[in-house]
């Protein structure tokens, strides 16, 4: 028995050219694009540096601490412009992944900052040495951060109270 073919099979084959697409071209992906720090980051980054700078200052031992505290503590006083620039930002940047990890890392460039003072106030035995001055400096930031949510004229008792927390050995003591 023989079979027959489907009808398709059975019409002519056209000697068609196919129209060939044009060869896609390369596309580069777009450069990722660099913004400007931001009022809040700009502010910390700032305040990073000038950390730093006190530590690598000829500044005495039993007065660095004293002084990057101060410098903290004026920072994040009420009213002052960073605590209210970086909380904006934070909510601002809650879904922007690039934006909160460029805050971060300006936060974790003040704590360094920090840290170094502390490693420097150490070797004088100007603070304690039971802890790490990397979460010393953690702490102590946290200690300042919550200065702007405190009421106006506490900050130097809060101020004095952190300095006793690091173990801060005071001029003459």
């Amino acid at each position: 028995m023989r079979r027959s073919l489907p009808f398709c099979y059975l019409l002519p084959v056209t000697d068609r050219k196919r129209k060939r697409r044009p060869p896609e071209r390369e596309r580069r992906a777009a450069a990722p694009t660099v913004g400007r720090a931001g009022p809040a980051e700009a502010r910390l980054l700032r305040l990073a540096r000038d950390l730093s700078a006190l530590a690598r200052s000829e500044t005495a031992p039993e007065r660095l601490l004293p002084a990057a505290l101060e410098r903290l503590a004026d920072a994040w006083a009420p009213g002052a412009p960073l605590p209210r620039a970086l909380w904006g930002a934070w909510l601002a940047a809650r879904s922007d992944k690039t934006a909160t990890l460029a805050l971060a890392w300006a936060r974790e460039q003040l704590r360094l900052g920090l840290q170094e003072i502390l490693e420097r106030a150490r070797k004088a035995g100007q603070v304690r040495a039971d802890l790490d001055a990397a979460l010393l400096a953690w702490l102590l930031m946290a200690g300042c951060e919550a200065i702007a949510l405190e009421p106006p004229g506490v900050g130097p008792e809060r101020l004095r109270a952190l300095l006793e927390a690091a173990g801060h050995a005071a001029p003459g003591s």
